[in-house]
């Protein structure tokens, strides 16, 4: 299977027999701050874990373009189901980046209002969300908002998981499921090349959108680090869902490059040569390439750089203004009603921390 692809990494456009991007060179020029953006959080966000700001942080260097080319292609009242890489995604849903400073701080035991940005707070749990999305577009169709023909109605959802979730169950029965009850759901798959350090041809004997034949919906692949190509993809199964005809896998081929989370070393399991590669493939690069070329002038580029400078600028001082976590708070959200073990186990923590902070003083 041939990846679905409109800008080649040169930045030269191409045609495709069934896809195309029907923006003009303003939307690609929205799609490309976007995926600056992106960028910027992620920088600044590893920098912080690296000053000892967060505990953890997943990066999303490489992955831009599989993010801001899918969530810009949904309508305001789709909902997306991501996990805990999708940092594009929630900023192109409109979440401040601030709250995943805080999440990964772990300062925060939550985050933003689902509702109001019309996007689930990140999920660690391996494919887990890909149910949630599957429940969520059952849900859909039996409100009625799905397949009226009514562009303010109809409404579609979308769940990401990478190349290793599709090794776990979960993914499975909420394909199968999806499937026969033709739930209104994009499953979109950014097959970054390694669930850890497992690399895909560990995982799988086919492409991975190939495995939608199982299920009996269609699958397509899609060059992940091609925003317009992503774009266009997931613009055609969206309205595939809206309009009743059921869900979609979506495989796009990308690479992770840097590591799994800031926990993670991957030169212990792939090569520079192999990540230089995938360097001449840059997401932002290529659309770089191609505005140049269709025009833009150097003044807008100057423009988007200064605003992500901004951006940076304004996470910093962010991150130093989020409290330090209170762990007893932990245990607070473990049961709904609390039991006695965890009653003492709180108290235990709050005795142990009460005597360190002592000590200090």
């Amino acid at each position: 299977m041939n990846p679905v692809q409109l800008v080649t990494p040169a930045g030269d456009r191409t045609t495709h027999a069934e896809y195309a991007f029907e923006g003009d060179r303003a939307a690609i020029e929205s799609l490309f701050r976007d995926l600056v953006m992106t960028r910027r959080v992620d920088v600044e966000a590893f920098a912080l874990q690296r000053h000892g700001e967060l505990g953890l942080w997943p990066p999303v260097l490489g992955q831009e373009a599989a993010q801001v080319g899918s969530a810009r292609a949904m309508r305001d009242h789709d909902f997306a189901f991501p996990t805990y890489r999708d940092h594009g995604v929630a900023w192109c849903r409109g979440v401040d980046p601030t709250w995943l400073l805080g999440i990964f701080r772990g300062s925060w035991l939550g985050g933003w209002d689902p509702a109001e940005h019309q996007i689930a707070l990140p999920n660690i749990i391996i494919g887990a969300q890909t149910l949630h999305a599957t429940g969520y577009g059952m849900g859909l169709v039996l409100e009625g908002l799905v397949g009226t023909g009514d562009p303010e109605r109809d409404s579609a959802v979308i769940a990401y998981f990478g190349d290793g979730a599709t090794s776990q169950g979960d993914v499975s029965e909420a394909l199968d499921w999806a499937a026969v009850y033709q739930a209104p759901v994009v499953f979109f798959c950014e097959n970054n090349q390694y669930a850890i350090s497992v690399p895909v041809e560990r995982q799988t004997r086919v492409p991975i959108a190939q495995r939608a034949d199982g299920f009996g919906l269609p699958g397509v692949r899609v060059d992940g680090n091609d925003v317009l190509a992503c774009h266009a993809v997931t613009e055609r199964a969206l309205q595939r869902a809206r309009d009743g005809q059921g869900p979609t896998l979506v495989e796009a081929v990308t690479y992770r490059m840097g590591a799994h989370t800031t926990s993670d070393d991957p030169t212990r399991y792939r090569d520079a040569a192999e990540v230089e590669a995938w360097q001449a493939k840059d997401p932002i690069e290529r659309v770089r390439l191609l505005l140049v070329t269709e025009g833009t002038p150097a003044a807008f580029f100057a423009e988007v750089e200064a605003e992500a400078d901004a951006l940076g600028a304004r996470l910093r001082e962010a991150c130093r203004q989020i409290p330090e976590p209170e762990l007893a708070e932990l245990f607070d959200h473990v049961f709904v009603e609390s039991t006695i073990e965890n009653r003492q186990q709180k108290a235990e923590h709050i005795a142990w921390r009460d005597a360190i902070e002592g000590s200090v003083a």
